[in-house]
């Protein structure tokens, strides 16, 4: 089969030399630079048909030997290197042009336009690496302020742990009735600050559902501050130091040891760390721990009604023709069956994060 030359459009940047070989549906394609000289060689649809096309071409100035060329259903489009960045007065080593030659307007550009889109070329790299700059400092920020809101978390619910048990193993059962009166203090700042996660789950800083976490926050803070708080006949109960232990444990303790902590794990996740151990508890301890939290917090609800009943502590006052109040007691018992239903929904978040925990990492072994 004799070979014919197809058609090739050409253009140029400072670094680079672009054709266009008309070619449809070419195969065999052979383009390679052998002593600066392009020689292509390909069986495709051309000018003429159905062919052998075939060309040489010796480049004005020296050109790197490596070639790289893609062929699409319409062309074949080749990319050779310059040695030298520069311009180019012209593509071939013979001042006169070869007939199958012609610029590529398409791709047209003379040297000011070239330079002027290197600039922009760099002013979009720049850009962009003033960006990542940016994510990259945010995301340290982030990590930092996580950091220490888990740390200040961990210590001040260490703090109630620890103290708790000390004064429970030195005083006995006398410990249980004052615990609101030598811890309270710590536990109302932990609790006040346990507001920031409902923030960091609605700023998209942690990966976690916005309800859950405001159920959670709002159903501690109301036990703590408006049935603790508000009642002095609940503070000397002994449901108070079930309520602040088994918070304590659901905050930090991880395991039946009480060896591993869920704030250290979350500080260990901040810096891309992460124990075995650790995940298997954040992802399971909750099980036995979240009841039992749940369960002492209706312990004390139950037993504040009676002292609002007799009280008429956040009562409402009724027009003197129904003559009765709507009482807080009434509140407190639709509240339980909102806690429940509250705990179901967390429940149920958390299962859900389990399973796809545990899902991925089979699905990634």
């Amino acid at each position: 089969m004799m070979a014919l030359t197809p058609l090739v459009y050409w253009a140029q940047r400072h670094e680079e030399i672009y054709l266009r070989v008309e070619l449809t549906d070419a195969q065999n394609i052979d383009a390679h630079v052998h002593e600066n000289i392009l020689h292509f060689q390909a069986l495709g649809h051309g000018a003429r048909g159905q062919n052998l096309y075939e060309f040489s071409m010796e480049f004005l100035l020296p050109v790197e030997s490596q070639v790289a060329f893609k062929s699409t259903q319409r062309q074949v489009n080749i990319t050779v290197m310059k040695k030298q960045r520069g311009w180019w007065e012209r593509l071939t080593k013979q001042e006169r042009k070869p007939l199958f030659l012609a610029p590529d307007f398409d791709r047209w550009l003379d040297e000011s336009d070239a330079e002027m889109e290197i600039r922009e070329k760099e002013e979009r790299r720049n850009k962009w690496k003033a960006s990542r700059h940016n994510e990259k400092g945010f995301i340290n920020l982030t990590t930092g302020f996580l950091f220490t809101y888990n740390l200040v978390q961990f210590l001040g619910f260490s703090w109630i742990f620890v103290n708790m048990t000390i004064r429970l193993l030195k005083f006995g059962e006398d410990s249980v009735y004052d615990t609101f009166h030598t811890i309270s203090g710590v536990m109302f700042f932990c609790q006040i600050l346990a507001a920031v996660e409902v923030l960091n789950a609605a700023f998209g800083l942690v990966r976690t559902g916005v309800i859950p976490t405001l159920i959670q926050v709002l159903g501690r803070n109301f036990v703590l501050f408006i049935i603790f708080g508000c009642l002095e006949e609940m503070q000397n109960k002994p449901v108070v130091f079930f309520v602040f232990y088994l918070w304590s444990a659901i905050e930090i303790f991880r395991n039946v040891m009480r060896l591993c902590f869920r704030y250290p794990f979350y500080m260990l996740g901040c810096f891309n760390t992460e124990w075995k151990i650790l995940t298997w508890l954040r992802y399971s301890l909750w099980m036995p721990l979240y009841p039992l939290g749940a369960l002492a917090e209706a312990v004390a609800i139950v037993q504040s009604v009676p002292i609002f009943d007799k009280s008429s502590l956040f009562s409402i006052p009724l027009p003197k023709a129904i003559g009765t109040s709507l009482r807080f007691a009434y509140f407190l018992r639709a509240y339980l069956v909102l806690m429940f239903l509250g705990l179901f929904v967390n429940f149920r978040h958390l299962y859900k994060q389990r399973q796809k925990r545990f899902r991925t990492k089979k699905k990634a072994h």
